[in-house]
């Protein structure tokens, strides 16, 4: 296994190392890693720009994205063992991880070849129009250039280094520099080794793919920094998705920052659902707030009540009471569960209903609403159960939220009937609305949204998930009044890639 960074095409410098500990016993685990210099970003971050023109073909890009999806396949078990150890997570879930960042790749190959995405718009030029005559207008989306992607502690395969934004960036044309998570190093050379050997066979300008190690935060500072990058991808806490756009927001050149930061995802329990199925209910939510330690940004960390739900609290509470959780990803996130759990602990007027290792707190929907402080997530296995008296409550609980990735309404038909107006709210506060259904899982394919009004993301007009992410790594081009040999093939009268294009008002193949 190579514990270098990878930098367009060699391997990175620098003397300082670090490791990590097998998560399931805490053995010592190959491999010292090395962080990577100052003159490896540089080098990394040029190597970037120089590879630019290596991914104008639509049709190279989706070769590149297929292959590696082959080449991680043709590494699996050895993926599958390393992000056991550095994980503690089962199996079934490292392999199903792997099969959906394969299927990603597969999907943004589809979404790049295709080439619809680019929205291509003709407006034919009408000379003898009056009082002025009309110019020949065509635009499309354009790649904005390299793009640094930081990989998630959570997610080591399908937010990481080939993960969703990685693989939107490279099927818009965007090379990629990825900052490696330091909570999975292994598995993330792993990766970096089955892009490097996709590129090679390809043949694709080495640039397109750098990897850096680093076990803090100033690699990635100074890859934010650097003139060459155009955009960032990010996948993480609240407190680094903001430093992140305050530094970018900084530079002399200031560049975008798309960053899912997190949420609590409300669930509202309505009043028939309640009554009729309190232990159906209450098994769906356990499961879903408990899987994987709760170590998910769809967990649904606020469970809204309408209504008597004594029964639904007993249920949940025996349930969550005996859970039997594994190690979390990192000391790092456990330490930072038990700390969110005991500052929530001291606080006036919660009631802690169940006392680890998963735990629940029990609040007032007027409380809930009073308090910001409730509205935080903690990482982990833990939710606040909120007691709404009646719809009129449950709708200010949802006004008074920020931002949420997911917001979810579980009731009859005639529940939902009479939550309308809640529904309504949710849908200005939440990425995704969800009936009689968990948030946890994310499916990929076109219309999935997974972003969400600030706090949950720095800019939830986009997705990070689904093939709607490639729009985050382009812009719009205008050419006017251009000759035909020096439009791009997506604007010439020709259509030579037969896209669907709007052209003249009309959309037309």
């Amino acid at each position: 296994m190579n514990t270098r960074s990878l930098v367009a095409g060699r391997l990175g410098g620098g003397e300082k190392t670090f490791s990590v500990v097998d998560r399931r016993d805490g053995s010592a685990l190959e491999g010292a890693f090395v962080v990577a210099t100052r003159e490896d970003v540089d080098a990394a971050c040029r190597g970037a720009l120089e590879a630019v023109s290596s991914l104008a073909s639509a049709s190279v890009r989706a070769k590149f994205l297929e292959r590696i999806a082959t080449e991680l396949e043709a590494d699996a078990e050895l993926i599958v063992a390393r992000y056991q150890a550095e994980t503690a997570l089962p199996e079934g879930r490292a392999r199903g991880e792997l099969g959906r960042t394969c299927g990603q790749l597969r999907m943004f190959a589809r979404v790049a070849r295709e080439g619809h995405w680019v929205d291509a718009r003709i407006d034919h030029a009408l000379p003898d129009r009056q009082p002025l005559p009309k110019p020949d207008l065509r635009s499309m989306r354009v790649a904005i250039g390299p793009v640094a992607v930081f990989g998630a502690s959570n997610f080591p395969l399908a937010f990481s280094v080939a993960g969703g934004d990685t693989a939107s960036a490279l099927a818009a044309g965007c090379p990629v520099v990825t900052k490696v998570h330091p909570a999975h190093p292994g598995v993330s050379a792993l990766v970096g080794a089955a892009i490097v050997r996709a590129a090679e066979a390809v043949g694709v300008h080495p640039g397109v793919f750098s990897m850096l190690f680093d076990q803090g935060i100033e690699v990635g500072e100074w890859l934010v920094d650097h003139p060459a990058i155009a955009g960032v991808g990010f996948t993480g806490s609240y407190r680094g998705g903001t430093a992140l756009m305050r530094r970018a927001a900084a530079r002399p050149v200031p560049i975008p920052v798309f960053a899912e930061m997190g949420s609590v995802n409300p669930s509202f329990l309505l009043p028939e659902l309640l009554q009729s199925d309190p232990a159906g209910l209450a098994e769906r939510l356990a499961g879903a707030l408990t899987m994987g330690v709760g170590q998910f940004c769809t967990n649904p960390g606020v469970l809204v009540t309408v209504g008597e739900a004594s029964v639904w609290a007993e249920e949940i509470s025996q349930r969550l009471a005996g859970f039997v959780p594994t190690p979390m990803l990192t000391e790092g996130i456990a330490q930072a569960y038990s700390e969110g759990v005991e500052r929530r602990n001291q606080m006036d007027g919660v009631n802690l209903v169940v006392d680890g290792p998963a735990h629940l707190f029990e609040v007032t929907a007027a409380q809930f609403v009073a308090e910001p402080d409730l509205h935080e997530e903690i990482f982990g296995p833990s939710a606040v159960w909120v007691r709404a008296q009646d719809l009129a409550e449950a709708e200010a609980v949802a006004r008074a939220m920020g931002g949420q990735l997911t917001m979810s309404f579980h009731g009859t038909p005639t529940d939902l009937e009479a939550a309308k107006p809640v529904v309504q709210v949710a849908a200005t506060k939440a990425g995704r609305v969800l009936f009689n259904q968990v948030p946890t899982g994310v499916e990929v394919c076109d219309s999935i949204v997974h972003g969400g009004p600030f706090p949950a993301t720095s800019d939830g007009r986009s997705t990070s998930v689904g093939s709607g992410a490639i729009e985050r790594w382009s812009r719009p081009v205008c050419w006017q009044n251009a000759p035909e040999a020096l439009l791009p093939p997506e604007l010439q009268d020709a259509n030579p890639l037969a896209l669907h294009r709007l052209v003249d008002g009309k959309r037309v193949v």
